[in-house]
């Protein structure tokens, strides 16, 4: 059954939508990352335009993160302090981000700039995540084979606002934090994402946080970021589908739930591993898209807003 989107002015199958939206939201709770990395291309794969993804898939990743938030704040497993602190940096970096976003899509460059960051961050990201799991399991599977530390201190560690972090057991420099949140809110700003898939990786090894607590508090700064660049969108730049934007989000939070029970129950390397060939197999298709020769050479669209 189709919808119409009216800002995206396109028709969709609303099953494929909400298919979508669930998944997305299982991804989120499980890993504790928004989605949006790879829900902004799956949408541009069924016909939504770049722009019109990317504010959905910010939109979404609100609903998706608020969701997956509560099921671990259950768990006791949120570091609130933590996930106030990197907020400050990304909301600063989210409006950076979609000054850039506008710039691009008045240059005419948007859409290019969306594919092949996505690319990038991809197929890096699916890259060193299957690699990152291979390797830990042949590790356990050897005779007498240790577990590393996950992170090492550095000069980093010592710099100034050093800050107590009792739920994650850290004493470390406040702006790490920030600087990190201010990062990720640059890509959230620019790609529509909540950033969790860097953010996850980095506050395990960078900031050093037990993993049991970074999915919850990754998601909860996320739910603030994303909402701020969703407001941005729809204010500045006039992409956000609100139909669109409903749909996913139904189907998104209902999905969090469920994957936030999976993630309590599954081994991290096998999950690893399949999201690492996901996201792959996602990058590819976005890399043989920008290669093959398109139906007509010539198009003509018209600026909306």
């Amino acid at each position: 059954m189709d919808i119409y989107l009216p800002i995206a002015e396109v028709s969709v199958d609303v099953f494929v939508l909400l298919g979508l939206g669930a998944a997305i939201g299982v991804i989120s709770g499980i890993f504790g990352v928004g989605g949006g990395f790879l829900l902004t291309p799956l949408l541009i794969f069924i016909g939504v335009p770049p722009a019109m993804a990317v504010a959905a898939s910010a939109h979404q990743v609100v609903g998706a993160s608020v969701s997956g938030v509560l099921g671990h704040w259950r768990r006791g497993n949120v570091d609130f302090k933590m996930g106030f602190i990197m907020l400050l940096g990304g909301l600063a970096g989210s409006f950076l981000g979609v000054l850039l976003f506008t710039i691009l899509r008045r240059l005419g460059q948007i859409e290019l700039v969306i594919s092949l960051s996505y690319v990038a961050l991809l197929g890096t990201l699916g890259t060193l995540m299957g690699v990152e799991s291979v390797r830990t399991v042949l590790r356990r599977r050897r005779p007498g084979g240790s577990r590393r530390k996950l992170h090492q201190h550095n000069w980093m560690h010592g710099l100034p606002l050093k800050t107590r972090f009792r739920r994650s057991k850290l004493y470390i420099s406040a702006l790490l934090p920030i600087g990190l949140g201010f990062a990720i809110g640059i890509v959230a700003g620019v790609l529509g994402i909540g950033g969790g898939f860097m953010m996850v990786p980095a506050m395990i090894y960078m900031l050093g946080m037990p993993t049991a607590v970074v999915p919850g508090t990754s998601l909860l700064q996320i739910i603030f970021v994303a909402s701020n660049v969703t407001f941005l969108q729809a204010y500045t730049n006039h992409t956000v589908d609100a139909v669109l934007a409903l749909v996913l989000l139904v189907s998104g939070v209902l999905g969090a739930q469920v994957g936030a029970r999976i993630g309590t129950r599954l081994g991290g390397e096998q999950l690893r591993f399949l999201l690492a060939l996901l996201v792959l197999t996602v990058a590819a298709k976005l890399a043989f898209d920008l290669t093959v020769r398109p139906a007509s050479l010539y198009s003509i669209t018209t600026e909306q807003g």
